[in-house]
């Protein structure tokens, strides 16, 4: 009797174990202000391409909840390493700045920089010459706003929080043109503001590598490298891609 009473204390206690094991709660943090990678959709909930793919990999993890927290682009980096969430899944460009701060997992996705300009400028070009006292915007702490500084220091670069403020600034005639991530612009350049704009020249990053950032040193990079790779190989991937393009992003 003693030592089935012993098993019966061993198994609960298993079962316990387990059962924590398997109640894993997970946040991502995601900016929300970056369509159609990451924003709010009219209920005030957080949509997107970056939440779609966060949601599949925590499936694969067996994560039983996934939450989302939705921090200014400015101050995510920070919020991650100071563990408002567990892994970032923002559209971050992998960069040997960035991999100082936090460890990047493999790339979820690539993306190109290209301008855009106003349909009636004809004659827009992006060398350095036609740039030179021009305005032109980009999102801060970016890929984008990096290039205008060190590849254009002749060029007026506006930074902006986010690339929502850039675009109410290019539509009110305040900038010559604006630098940023292709995908995003593209999403943009189908919508009523965006019509009267168009992509000048061609990409001028063309292998800009997006990665889920995690902190230094933290085992979730690897659980999150094997979900990706699922996901990629189950199809779950290529169903959220083409949710949002009619085209290969990875």
């Amino acid at each position: 009797m003693q030592n089935y009473k012993k098993f019966l204390l061993a198994a609960a206690v298993s079962m316990a174990f387990s059962a924590t094991a398997m109640a894993e709660t997970l946040k991502m943090g995601i900016e929300a202000a970056y369509p159609p990678f990451n924003n709010k959709d009219a209920s005030g909930n957080v949509v997107g391409f970056d939440k779609d793919i966060g949601d599949a990999l925590c499936a694969k993890m067996k994560v039983e909840k996934c939450e989302v927290y939705v921090s200014d682009w400015d101050g995510i980096i920070p919020a991650l390493n100071a563990k408002k969430f567990d892994f970032l899944v923002s559209s971050l460009s992998i960069t040997d700045e960035r991999k100082q701060a936090v460890d990047f997992t493999d790339p979820y996705y690539s993306n190109k920089l290209q301008f855009i300009a106003a349909k009636s400028i004809k004659d827009f070009k992006t060398d350095a010459n036609y740039l030179k006292g021009k305005i032109i915007g980009a999102q801060r702490a970016t890929l984008a706003g990096t290039y205008l500084e060190d590849k254009l220091p002749d060029t007026t670069a506006k930074l902006y929080d986010t690339q929502e403020n850039a675009y109410l600034d290019l539509t009110s005639g305040r900038l010559d043109g604006m630098l940023a991530d292709k995908y995003v612009q593209y999403e943009w350049l189908k919508s009523k503001d965006g019509s009267a704009y168009e992509f000048k020249g061609d990409p001028v990053v063309e292998s800009d590598k997006i990665g889920i950032a995690v902190r230094k040193g933290d085992p979730l990079r690897e659980r999150l490298n094997k979900a990706l790779a699922e996901i990629k190989a189950d199809g779950t991937y290529k169903k959220i891609n083409d949710k949002y393009f009619p085209f290969s992003i990875e």
